[in-house]
């Protein structure tokens, strides 16, 4: 942004709904107070209405364009109190600077209230809209400074004078009308209106008194305008010291700080940096290409060769893997010379490399710097020749770590020098939005003659389709109505066209088609917003100028969160629309230090095995690749990154690669990537400002088995300054609102998730360099949808060990029930008559005891967060046929007889399952034919039963009923026979659906 550009930001109250009533007579009479970057403004007041119409626009200005990210806008709704007793909260919202979109694309949205502490009594939502304007502003003299400015808005006098009385009474009147808030909290509509202009006008040199908040205002603003001088100088007037005021509200996000990422969670590596500048030549004739020669042991680089131009080229050694203490730079010249020919013959030009000179450093008196130190200068140095002198070069070298600030472009000894595949990147997910598309109905098709049409009686559909996404709606007859919703994954930027075709099911012949431009859809937040239906006509096939039309109605959904991940891996939970952004509540450190112990995963020259290793990390829609190590089994990557966290109930997947993608074969293709491991971190597992620095086992699953690949060890550090806000967010829903309000069906969800990986797979695959879509599907487990033998019957053992509590239990009454020991059972008789006397005790011991055995077991807590568990996915017991058939692709590339085999094996799983199912289902079907006399005797016995136990209930306490079936339960065997008892025999017997079944 230029420096003569002014940003403002505009802030729209529109209207509140459904607020709480406070001023006793079952009203409120609201007014709203805005803060944002020490200004306030307010909206007027409107009387007894819960659902209160403003409709104001309030302005702010921006002080530092930069830093907007970062501010905070605070909007809180007050009662006033001139209708009650007194100024009673209604509710806030807080907005990030994040959120604030550009004039033109800002929507109402509906925020709902937020409580000021646990205790307020808080209902409603408020409609705003939030955007910024920049302006032009008109350019300043050059010979003005800012100091002069500052002294003239000083003593620039104002334009209606008043009498020196009067400025004084003004400047006493902030100080005296102080402590009388609470009898005038509102200020009249022209007092208000000049605070306004009188804010607006003012700018950060002036010196005026800010006007105090209302007293009944609990949340003033953090800093007054004029005190907004943000880590600039602020010159005071003539006379006074010249003082840096800092104010923590210019202060950017920690996230977006790349200066506070000190490598704290790494080892700092040691780095050989050299600088090539440029050379100087003592006698420029001829003019020719110069390149330097870079010589450490057996490591010799060249930079490009340049004429007449710098090189400016910093070359990054990792100095462990140096074999030499001395360092010599030579420069070349790169003459052409013609060879002599046989005569008739053209003469050949010949390059031929002159040495100009060498100069040598010694490693060992090479000077260190490590940031925030300054760039070491480079410097002029003798090139030593016995066949010229005067000849120059500019070097700089410098012993530093990977966190210089020269690493990322150097050329880096240990990742193969400046090969694209093989550096450092981040990555970013497309934006992705769902697309809703409402098919109503169609009007006046051209279906070819009356005649036959009317024979055929057509039945009609409607195919969209936006890029490779095709859906369709059900069949209807020629002038029904659909109203059918069709959902598309659209990324931006977006395709040109939805393409809309009505199709007649009968021949399967196109009637006609419309195309929909996309990025001029409407964008919805929520579903208040009421979208608007058009008509648009269709063109026929056979390039007929209209066909009919149809009637549709489509926007870009941007409540919702568009589901890119496996449901158990998901890393961001955001709504799309940019006005739903919510702030971070921590930040995410990962450090990601190195390997050990890999294997080899393919051969070198075809003699021995090697390793490319590289590292991704995902979290959110932000993809962060480390540079590739080459031909390394303990390779040490050293890289730390940052993400921001907005809910703590999200998982970090990291995976381990092979780069085989830097080399290219015979045809030119790049090879395919390899996997080595992938390991996930659940964030809510971990402690706040904590360090877990541990190793984790690289496991991948292969045809013939799953096999330890090696080990990673990174560093995990998931910081929150707010306490507060970090429990708000387990009591808040985990997606936005719209899944809520308008929900996705199952089988839609997974479609709609399926597409959304493969958008997101072909945008990075189509970057640069870029991250493979083999890459991309492992980190996004693509294939969690896919039939697997060993995934299903890990899940039944998940099942099974979730109920082993239960059957513990079960087995403890059962003990207790047989006296199988004595005293446990007299114990719970005591236990029984205690219960049934003292009734009111049993919710507090019950929660007393959780909280008991709950705290007990903090100390055995796990210190090292989860990794995969082989044992878990039932890697170790699954046999290799049932390996291959879940790595098979769809459709299937397996001989006959191997599909005959498997189809006969899930058939015989199929089995137990339907019969598991169909008992289930008949303990259901005997309980409703008790209530609607399909068996009329037992139905009989029941009722009788019934009223007996209506009779005796009445006349038996229900504490005496209590204690004598606890007895009667636990009596003693020898009370007891060994035959069911009458109940369940009676239940068994009643009828059940299955003999109706075929």
């Amino acid at each position: 942004m230029a420096d003569h550009c002014t940003r403002k930001l505009i802030v729209e109250v529109c209207n509140a709904k459904n607020l709480m009533p406070k001023d006793g007579q079952g009203t409120a009479s609201a007014y709203a107070i805005v803060d944002f970057d020490g200004q306030r403004r307010r909206t007027k007041t409107k009387f007894r209405d819960l659902n209160p119409v403003w409709d104001e626009k309030l302005e702010f200005l921006v002080h530092d364009i930069q830093s907007m990210p970062a501010e905070l806008l605070e909007i809180n709704l007050y009662n006033d109190k001139k209708t009650g007793k007194r100024s009673t909260f209604l509710g806030k919202v807080k907005l990030p600077g994040t959120a604030f979109v550009k004039a033109g694309d800002e929507t109402l949205v509906y925020f709902p209230l937020e409580k000021r502490s646990v205790f307020s009594q808080i209902k409603g939502e408020i409609g705003v809209k939030v955007f910024y304007v920049d302006e032009e502003a008109p350019p300043a003299p050059a010979e003005s400074s800012a100091e002069n400015k500052a002294e003239a808005a000083e003593e620039k006098p104002p334009e209606n004078p008043k009498p020196e009385e009067d400025k004084k009474a003004e400047e006493e009147k902030p100080k005296e009308e102080a402590p009388k808030e609470e009898e005038k909290p509102n200020p009249t509509p022209a007092e208000t209106s000049k605070s306004e202009d009188t804010a607006a006008a003012a700018t950060p040199a002036t010196t005026t008194t800010p006007t105090p908040p209302p007293s009944e205002v609990e949340n003033p603003p953090l800093a007054h305008k004029e005190e907004q001088t943000s880590t600039k100088v602020a010159a005071k007037t003539k006379g006074e010291s010249t003082q840096l005021v800092i104010n923590k509200l210019e202060l950017r996000p920690l996230s977006g700080d790349h200066t506070r990422i000190a490598f704290d969670l790494v080892d700092r590596m040691p780095f050989l940096y050299v600088r090539v500048v440029k050379a100087k030549r003592a006698n420029k004739e001829p003019v020719c290409p110069l390149h330097a020669k870079l010589v450490i042991g057996t490591h010799s680089i060249k930079t490009k060769s340049q004429i007449e131009k710098d090189w400016d080229q910093v070359f990054a050694f990792d100095k462990e893997g140096l074999n030499s203490t001395s360092l010599e730079v030579s420069v070349w010249a790169e003459e052409e010379k013609k060879e002599e020919q046989k005569e008739g013959d053209a003469a050949a030009v010949v390059v031929v490399e002159n040495c100009l000179g060498t100069v040598s450093f010694d490693l060992q008196e090479v000077p260190k710097r490590v940031p925030p130190d300054s760039p070491l200068a480079p410097q002029w140095y003798s090139l030593e020749s016995d066949k010229s002198s005067g000849n120059d070069v500019m070097v700089s070298v410098w012993i530093g770590t990977q966190a210089d600030e020269a690493f990322q472009e150097a050329w880096q000894s240990d990742s193969g020098g400046l090969i694209p595949e093989t550096r450092a990147k981040v990555y970013l997910s497309p934006k992705l939005w769902y697309l809703r598309l409402t098919v109503i109905q169609t009007q006046d098709l051209q279906l070819g003659s009356g005649s036959e049409a009317k024979v055929r009686s057509p039945e009609l559909y409607v195919k969209a389709q936006l890029g490779a996404q095709v859906f369709k709606t059900s069949r209807a007859q020629v002038g029904s109505t659909w109203n059918e919703d069709l959902v598309f994954v659209a990324a931006e930027p977006f395709e040109p066209f939805l393409v809309v075709l009505v199709e007649d099911w009968s021949n399967g012949q196109s009637v006609g088609q419309a195309k929909i431009h996309v990025p001029s859809l409407e964008r919805r937040t929520d579903e208040k917003a009421e979208l608007k239906s058009r008509w648009f006509n269709l063109v026929g096939a056979e390039n007929k100028p209209y066909a009919g039309r149809i009637h549709v109605r489509a926007c870009l959904e941007g409540g919702y969160h568009v589901l890119d991940e496996a449901a158990n891996a998901t890393s961001d939970v955001r709504a799309t629309a940019k006005q739903l952004a919510k702030s971070p509540i921590g930040l995410l450190d990962v450090g990601i230090r190195g390997a050990s112990n890999l294997l080899p995963v393919k051969t070198k020259d075809g003699t021995r095995g090697k390793t490319d290793a590289y590292v991704v990390a995902k979290y959110g829609p932000k993809w962060v690749r480390t540079r590739t190590i080459l031909d390394r089994f303990n390779p040490r990557w050293n890289e730390q990154y940052t993400w921001d966290v907005y809910d703590p109930c999200t998982v970090l997947t990291i995976g381990v690669f092979d780069n085989g993608r830097y080399k290219r074969d015979e045809s030119g293709k790049p090879g395919r990537d390899l996997r080595i491991g992938k390991i996930r971190v659940r964030l809510s597992t971990l402690d706040t400002n904590r360090v877990y620095l541990n190793s984790y086992s690289l496991t991948v699953l292969l045809p013939n088995g799953a096999k330890k690949m090696g080990e990673i060890e990174i560093a995990v550090r998931f910081s929150c300054s707010s306490w507060l806000s970090l429990i708000q967010a387990y009591g808040t829903p985990m997606l936005p609102r719209m899944h809520y309000l308008r929900p996705l069906g199952p089988a839609q969800q997974d479609i709609l998730r399926q597409t959304a990986m493969r958008i997101v797979t072909a945008r990075l695959a189509r970057s640069e360099p870029p991250l493979g879509q083999e890459v991309v599907q492992f980190m996004l487990d693509t294939d969690t949808h896919v039939w697997s033998m060993r995934k299903s019957k890990a899940n039944w053992f998940r099942v099974v060990g979730c109920l082993s509590r239960a059957a513990i239990l079960a087995r403890w009454l059962d003990g207790i029930r047989t006296w199988a020991h004595p005293p446990t059972t007299v114990l719970v008789h005591v236990l029984l008559i205690a219960v049934v006397m003292c009734p009111q005790l049993v919710l507090p011991t019950v929660f007393m005891y959780a909280f008991l055995i709950l705290a007990l077991r903090f100390r055995y807590r796990m210190r090292v967060p989860h990794n995969v568990d082989l044992r878990l996915s039932y890697v170790d017991a699954v046999s290799h046929d049932e390996l291959d058939e879940e790595f098979d692709g769809l459709p299937t590339t397996r001989s006959p007889d191997t599909i005959r085999f498997r189809y006969d094996r899930l058939r015989a799983l199929a089995s137990r399952a339907q019969t598991l199912l169909g008992d289930l289902a008949a303990q259901g079907e005997r309980l409703e034919a008790l209530f609607n006399w399909k068996d009329p005797r037992a139905t009989s016995i029941f009722v009788v039963v019934c009223l007996f136990a209506s009779l005796v209930f009445y006349v038996v306490p229900f504490k005496v009923f209590v204690l004598g079936s606890g007895f009667y339960y636990i009596r003693h065997p020898r009370f007891r026979g060994d035959m069911p008892s009458a109940p369940l025999n009676f239940f068994r017997r009643l009828p059940s659906l299955s003999d109706q079944i075929m």
